[in-house]
Order: C-alpha cells, then structure tokens, then sequence
C-alpha cells in the first residue's frame, strides 16, 4: 500500500499520480457505488428542486463509476492491501429500498456534481485507491467536511501511442502522416513512440517509427532507459534484433549505470545475452554498484551465459565496490555449478572482499555444505580471518552447522585460532549450537580457552571462558558437557556460580559445585566480607542451605566493624557511598573497612523481608557468635522472630559445638563414612528434621 498523499489548494496539480489511502481504500467499487446512491438519495432536508439536482448527480456519479469499473487498469497500478471483511456489504446495493438508506458522513449536504477548480480550492485534496485498485479523489474543507469524492479522471492515450500498444500498423501509419505528429516530442517525461514499441513488442511498428524518424534510436527516458534497454527488460527479442540492426548503441547504460547486456543477464535469457554479444557490446560495463554483467549471471547461476561472456572478453577477477568478486557470489549465493565453472577458468580460490572475507568464510556463514566441500577439497584456505578477525571455523560454529564445523575443523590450525583471541567453543556456547560444542569438545579444543583481553572487554561483565557463556544461557547440557571436559568453574572474574545463583538454577549450581566452584570467591571489583555468592541465593533458602552445606563460609557473616554500636545508615546514592567510605578511612586500620559487610547487604529491602530465616540458618554453622546491632534491629522488627534471637544467645548447646568440631576435622564428602548411626550423620550433614525423627 503505497504512502498517503494529501495536497492542499493551491499546491496539487490535476494529474497527481501517488496515490492516497484515506476512509475509501476498504471499500470494493459495489460499496463506493452505494455510497454514492445512499448519499443522494437521503438529503431529507432539501427541497424538491435539490432532490432533482441530487438525482443528477446519483445518475453522474453512478456512470462516472460504472465507467471507470469496465476500464482497464494500466500495468503499473499496485496490488491493494485485503480488504477489510468487516465492513457490511448490503444485500442489493443496485436497489436500496428506504430502509437500507441511511448513510453517514460530515457534510449536511452530499458531495457537489463537478469538482471544484484544484488552483483555487481551499482545503485538502486527497487521492486514495480502493481495495479493488480504483484510484479515487477526495476534496475536503479545512473542517474535514466533504465536498467531492469520485474516481479520477483517467488520462486519454494520445491516438498514436494507442495504436502503437493495440499493434494496429496501419493506423500508426495514418497518424504518422498527420501534420501535427512529432514523433520526438514525448507524450510522458522522455516518453517516445519508439520506447511504447519497445515496451509492447510491436516490432513492425518500430521499424515503421525508425523508417520515418532514425534519429530517435537512442533517445532515452526520464529514467536513462533507451528503447534497446527496455525491449530487453521485457524479453522483447524481435525488437532487440530491430533495433541492433538498426545502428541502436547497445552500450547506452540507465541512470543505475546498467547496460542492456547486464539486464539481460539479470533477465537470465541466454538468447538475449547471444544477440547483445554478436553486436560487440562491452562486457565488462560496472554498474552503479561495481557488479558487472558476470556477477549477474553467476548470480543467476546460469553457466551458459557465463560461458559466453568469458569467451566475449569477460574479466572474472574484477569485483564490485564492496570487493566481491563473481567467485564469491557463487559461494555466497550456494551456486556450486557456477562455482566450479570460474575456478576451472582461473578465478582465484582464496580472493577476499573488502572486509577481508573469503568464499570459503561466506559460504560457512551460510551454511551451504556442499560449496565448503568442494572449496576445501579445492584447497581453500580455512585460515583467513574477515575484518572481525574471525575464521571461517568460528562462523560456522556460530551458525550452528554441524556439518560444516566437522569438515572445518582438520583445515583450521589451532595456533591460529588461539592468535584470533576466541575459541569456537565461546561462539558456539553463546548461541546454545549442542551439537557443534560437542564436536569440538570431541575434537580437543580447549575447555578452558579464555577470551584475550579486545574480545572480553566486549562484555560488561568481562567473561572470559566458553562455561560462562553456557551459565548465563542457563543451558544445562552444555554447561555439564563442559564440566564434563574438564571446565574450571573459577576461571572468571565474576564466577559462574554467582550467575547461576542469580538465575536461581539449582541444578546449575549443583553441576558447579560438584566439579569444584568456589562457594567462598569474592569479586574482585565489588569486595564483600563473606562470600560473594550469597547476595544471590538468600532468596532461595533450600540453594543458600546447600552451598552452606558444601562449604560455604558462615561465620565472616557475623563480623562486622560497628559491633553493637550504632551503624551508619545505609547510603543508597552514589554521593553517600563516597561519604561513607571517606569516613570509614579515618578508622583505625584495624577497623577498616574490607568491603560491604553481611548486615548491610541483608538490610537491603529486596532481602530484609527473608532477614529472620536467613540468620536462623546462618546460626546451624557457626559456635559463639554475637549479633550485631543492625541484624539485632532486623529480629525486634517482627515479634515471630524472638526465637532466633534466643537461639543465638550464648552458650551454644554442646551438640552445635561437637558438630561443628567434627566437621572441622573431617572433610565434608568423608562423613558419610564416619562409623556413626544413620540419625548422627544426618545430624553432621544439617538435616535436623530427619534426626529429630530417628
């Protein structure tokens, strides 16, 4: 559907010709039919003389349409849009009775006979088209009222270019010997006779226009098109023919910079090309883009014409401003059969385009298998990066081919994927390829391979190995190929734990912690007092039970500098954070601050809500502890609470410290294989309830 235009008086001319989709363009030429008939037929308010004057103009707008529905519609009108199905549709539109006439629209009266004068109306004209295709014109005052509405006058062919079209001869003869004929005058902008032969195929009425006037063989349109150009773009052979016989230049170009010889390969008509050829034209012609007459056939895949433009002179190794030569549109455009027919006429295998790509690189970005086989079977080198750096390996892991990576992965040098700075394995964990992670896993790349510094500080949280990349994904199966292989947990900066535990995966960071993620790891750039991962999974009680269970560090949760003094209120500006640490380095040093300490994080507003559960867990793993003012403060905020308070008065009951002790000296993973009952181990692996039941 084309774009609205709306002219205002003084500013339109009579012959516009975009069209404009207003209130009208949903409504078939029956329903603008009724339209009209209802909108003369129900001016109840008028007087009988306007009632005969109405009638006049239902019966002239209805010819006016009917006449307009049996024309036929020129080529270059536009496909509507669907019309819209809701619209009622009456059910005798030629015969309305009383009650089917009512219609609806902003003017008391219906819309004037004739149109009013467009230099001299004031308000907005707009032109629309209807769902049928019927070009319609609208006037309006400057308070939307309608004053006319009706299809718009078409504009008469002139006779001669009539007959032309229709291929009457005789009759292009008769108005060629009129006295008021100039065959090079145009009846359109640069619109000749010879072009409207062209266009129609009437050959015997161009050589009758080329006997009477052979100096308009190559005037052009108001596009650069020559008549030879257009009767090629129409696969006009007979006219073709004609007018080479007839001393056209089959060199003429278009405004785009694009010769008869080059549509006629866009065209992919073979015969053309032949006849275009025996008239000697050039053929290696760029186009406004650089391509040449060979890229578009290669890019039509038709050997034939290929054929004949090498034997013409065709250079295959010239490229277009973007550096893409024929060789690499065949790869790029999967077209094997084109492919094979330049390399066996010399064209260069390895040739790159402007950002350094390669056809082996192009044809692996577009997974086209079967061009990576014969390229590489062709000694294609695989190890040429394009502008990113990247090699043909890495974009087919990206991809996700399979195939293709397995085919790769012999012709890629390993050394020369580790001077890119990024593993496939990174390329392909980001984007969840399963298949292709496994097949490099298979094939040895390195699990651990890190992100070099250029392509970390890609990302803001400076990730670095292929197992961070499946974690953020939150993709299971990759992350335990990974660990599987041999991927360390603690190779990133922001541990993969803290992601998983962001995410609230349990069963990632069960995989993690498992094959040896640090649960007590700090971030560096954000230093806290007690393990990082913490912040969190305090939301998720059974995940911050289990990584205290497996190690976590429990008792740096209860140091704190202010002890059970008054703690500074929490800063949550930038400005109070500054002042806050300001203050905090007149401290001894002993004092000083090493980070966010676990009372300030836990007084965060997202978490206060979970303070109480959280320290009662907390309190299962550690002996003597004091509570801090701030914590103090969080379990007097809910009389439910008081328990926990009581639970960590001194002293502890001797079972804590046993268990605590015991612990202490066995490693976590042994105690299971202590000589003790059943409800004993349980109780040294912190499941209370099972042996409170034993």
């Amino acid at each position: 559907m084309s774009a609205a235009s709306i002219s205002h008086s003084g500013s339109a001319a009579p012959g516009l010709s975009v069209e404009d989709y207003s209130l009208y363009s949903n409504l078939s030429d029956d329903e603008l039919l009724q339209l009209a008939i209802e909108r003369s037929l129900t001016d109840t308010h008028c007087s009988n003389a306007n009632t005969a004057s109405n009638s006049r103009t239902t019966s002239s707008t209805t010819s006016t349409t009917s006449s307009a529905i049996s024309r036929h519609q020129p080529e270059s009108s536009t496909d509507p849009a669907a019309r819209n199905t809701n619209q009622p549709r009456p059910k005798h539109p030629h015969n309305p009775t009383p009650t089917q006439t009512t219609a609806h629209y902003s003017s008391p009266n219906p819309p004037a006979e004739k149109p009013p004068d467009p230099k001299t109306f004031e308000g907005t004209i707009s032109h629309f088209m209807t769902g049928s295709g019927k070009r319609m014109v609208a006037y309006r005052r400057p308070d939307g009222t309608l004053v006319f509405i009706a299809p718009e006058p078409e504009e008469e062919e002139e006779p001669l270019f009539k007959a032309i079209s229709d291929g009457d001869v005789s009759r292009v003869k008769a108005l060629m010997m009129h006295p008021g004929t100039n065959l090079m005058l145009p009846s359109k902008p640069g619109w000749l006779a010879i072009h409207q032969a062209a266009w129609f195929g009437q050959e015997i009425c161009l050589k009758v226009l080329l006997s009477a006037q052979p100096g308009m063989i190559n005037k052009r349109t108001d596009r650069g098109e020559s008549a030879l150009f257009i009767a090629v773009s129409k696969d006009r052979l007979r006219c073709v023919q004609v007018l080479l016989q007839s001393g056209a230049d089959p060199d003429i170009t278009n405004y785009d910079k694009e010769t008869p010889l080059y549509k006629a390969c866009e065209r992919n008509n073979a015969a053309m090309v032949a006849v275009l050829l025996n008239h000697g034209m050039a053929v290696n012609t760029h186009c406004i883009h650089g391509c040449t007459a060979l890229q578009e056939a290669v890019a039509q895949n038709n050997v034939e014409i290929c054929e004949m433009l090498l034997k013409a002179g065709a250079k295959h190794n010239l490229t277009n401003k973007f550096g893409i030569s024929p060789l690499f549109t065949a790869a790029q455009s999967g077209h094997l059969t084109t492919l094979r027919f330049l390399l066996k006429h010399g064209a260069d295998i390895n040739t790159q385009a402007a950002d350094g790509a390669t056809a082996l690189f192009e044809a692996a970005k577009n997974g086209h298998e079967e061009i990576v086989e014969f390229l590489l079977s062709q000694n294609a080198d695989a190890n040429k990066p394009g502008k990113s750096g990247l090699l043909p390996l890495h974009v087919a892991a990206r991809k996700g081919s399979d195939t293709i990576v397995s085919m790769l992965i012999p012709a890629t040098s390993k050394a020369r994927i580790r001077r890119t700075g990024i593993s496939p394995l990174h390329l392909a964990a980001e984007r969840n390829r399963d298949d292709v992670l496994e097949t490099l896993i298979e094939a040895g790349f390195d699990v651990n391979a890190q992100l070099s510094e250029e392509w970390s500080k890609l990302y803001e949280d400076r990730r670095s190995t292929a197992l961070y990349f499946a974690v953020i994904s939150n993709n299971i199966d990759a992350t335990q190929m990974l660990l599987a292989a041999g991927a360390d947990p603690n190779m990133d900066m922001f541990k993969p734990l803290m992601v998983a535990a962001r995410l609230g995966c349990i069963q990632t960071v069960t995989l993690l912690v498992k094959h040896g993620a640090n649960i007590n790891a700090c971030i560096p750039t954000h230093p806290t007092t007690f393990p990082a991962v913490y912040m969190f999974s305090m939301k998720y009680l059974s995940m911050f039970k289990y990584l205290l269970d497996h190690g976590g560090h429990a008792l740096s949760c209860f140091d704190c500098v202010y002890g059970s003094g008054p703690h500074p209120p929490i800063k949550t500006t930038r400005s109070q954070r500054d002042e806050l640490r300001y203050r905090d380095s007149q401290l001894p040093e002993s004092q000083s601050r090493r980070g966010v300490q676990f009372c300030e994080m836990i007084s965060a507003p997202s978490i206060s809500r979970w303070a109480g559960p959280i320290i009662d867990i907390l309190l299962d793993y550690v002996g003597h502890v004091t509570l801090c003012s701030r914590l103090m403060e969080h379990l007097d905020s809910y009389s439910g609470w008081s328990i926990i308070k009581e639970k960590a008065a001194p002293p502890r009951p001797l079972l804590q410290l046993c268990r605590l002790k015991i612990l202490k000296l066995v490693e976590r993973h042994l105690v299971k294989k202590l000589p003790l009952p059943g409800g004993l181990i349980r109780f040294l692996q912190h499941q209370e309830a099972q042996f409170d039941n034993c």
